[in-house]
């Protein structure tokens, strides 16, 4: 039975991290057929991202009030839906609204699948296995998601939304059958600040866009950018006051639950992203097809399931945060050299950098989550596994517009330096004192 739990929890992880990166082969045939720009189709990626980081927190709440298991069957039927109606967009409002409601039903349906994975599977090798798999297929996902949707793109764009639906029945149905549909607790869904933190991260990203086509100076971008601000001052008050909190105080006391935390966001804001850059540097530097740019991915996706295959060895071998911690310096490496090279020959240029950051990126997408949730509470799981991907998201998005800015001058480089810095910076999270195991050393008691 606990098998059957981890295949159907894997493979919902594997549609949320899959949706994420598939449209980006499609972006330019989207673009084209909808009359998007640049900064217009950027939004199909942080459509998705913005509301998933916004809600994650409130769906790890619900998960915990209405129960993982409940929420998890309604949260990939609302899933299936919104895939439906983003296939049939006839424009890009359809579309963006499309992918927003994906968003807000992957945000209910992560901390669900983290919530169960906590609840079913004991701390320890048990629950390291787990999320080994689990880790493993996520990533994957992510990867896979440039892959498949070049060959999607080959006969629609809209078939990367249509994809979806048959795993969305498969999840639901399976849920219904394998999983506990235990009732929650009688905890309090922060809806208020969920919304103005979702408010305010559509606030900091819709500015980054008008910068990059406005200017800084323009009035859109200062009223943008001002609002933005606003909100975040609203929602930084509630949770100071304690009146509409996202983040529940017990989780703030833990240590390894930060640094899992802003592991994630450096994550998503190096190798993460490296996705969107390769793609338009494929695409619209050296006019592949979308076909060939997903094929030209395919080294990056293998790589990405050996690094999540090789997390658990290394984390009983050395400890969670050394594995963490030499997984984001391999991928500043792999990144570093695509600055350097990335748009030289692709045998020579691209292809060494894919392999080393395809590594890396499957070791930290699995020990992140391994040591974010290592010391933390069972009933707390999806609360902990909603706050870890909520960073994950939100860098993600923001990360994208940065990114988009840099290149609508066409400075692949910078955009490669850029995500080199992350994962620099993800390398020394990982390394510092407060990240040790709770042993205080980075020994296989660790890996629990």
């Amino acid at each position: 039975m606990r098998d059957m739990n981890l295949v159907v929890l894997a493979l919902a992880q594997f549609l949320l991290a899959l949706d994420y990166s598939i449209v980006y082969v499609a972006l330019p045939g989207m673009a084209r057929d909808l009359g998007l720009d640049l900064g217009t189709a950027q939004w199909v990626v942080s459509a998705y991202a913005v509301p998933f980081a916004g809600f994650l927190l409130v769906g790890g709440r619900l998960a915990d009030r209405v129960g993982a298991g409940r929420l998890f069957v309604a949260a990939t039927a609302l899933f299936g839906v919104a895939s439906v109606v983003g296939g049939a967009a006839g424009d890009g409002a359809t579309l963006l609204a499309a992918r927003g409601a994906q968003g807000v039903a992957a945000a209910l349906l992560q901390p669900a699948v983290l919530g169960l994975i906590g609840s079913t599977f004991a701390a320890g090798p048990a629950r390291t296995r787990a999320l080994s798999v689990w880790g493993a297929v996520g990533a994957s996902g992510l990867a896979a998601g440039v892959v498949l949707g070049g060959l999607l793109t080959r006969a629609s764009w809209r078939w990367t939304f249509y994809v979806n639906v048959p795993v969305t029945v498969f999840c639901a149905v399976g849920g219904l059958l394998w999983l506990a549909m235990r009732r929650g607790t009688d905890q309090r869904v922060p809806l208020r600040a969920a919304l103005l933190a979702t408010g305010a991260a559509l606030a900091v990203v819709l500015g980054l866009t008008f910068a990059g086509t406005e200017g800084w100076r323009s009035p859109l971008t200062l009223a943008t950018v001002a609002a933005g601000g606003a909100l975040t001052a609203g929602f930084l008050a509630g949770e100071r006051r304690g009146t509409s909190t996202l983040v529940d105080v017990s989780l703030r006391r833990i240590g390894s639950l930060r640094t899992g935390t802003a592991a994630t966001a450096l994550y998503m804001a190096s190798v993460g992203s490296e996705f969107y850059v390769v793609t338009l540097l494929l695409q619209t530097l050296r006019g592949y097809e979308p076909l060939r740019a997903g094929l030209a991915f395919l080294p990056l996706a293998a790589m990405v399931t050996v690094g999540s295959s090789a997390t658990a060895r290394a984390v009983r071998r050395f400890g969670t945060p050394p594995t963490l911690a030499g997984a984001f310096v391999l991928a500043a490496a792999g990144l570093a050299w695509l600055a350097l090279g990335g748009t030289g020959a692709y045998a020579t240029g691209l292809l060494p950098g894919l392999l080393v950051t395809g590594f890396a990126h499957g070791m930290i997408y699995t020990s992140m989550f391994i040591l974010g949730g290592r010391d933390v509470p069972a009933a707390l799981q999806s609360s902990a596994g909603a706050l870890l991907t909520t960073s994950q998201y939100l860098a993600g998005a923001v990360t994208v517009a940065v990114l988009t800015l840099v290149l609508h001058g066409g400075d692949f480089a910078v955009a490669f330096w850029l995500t080199a810095a992350a994962a620099a910076a993800g390398a020394l999270v990982a390394a510092r004192p407060g990240a040790a195991d709770a042993t205080g050393a980075a020994s296989p008691a660790g890996a629990r």
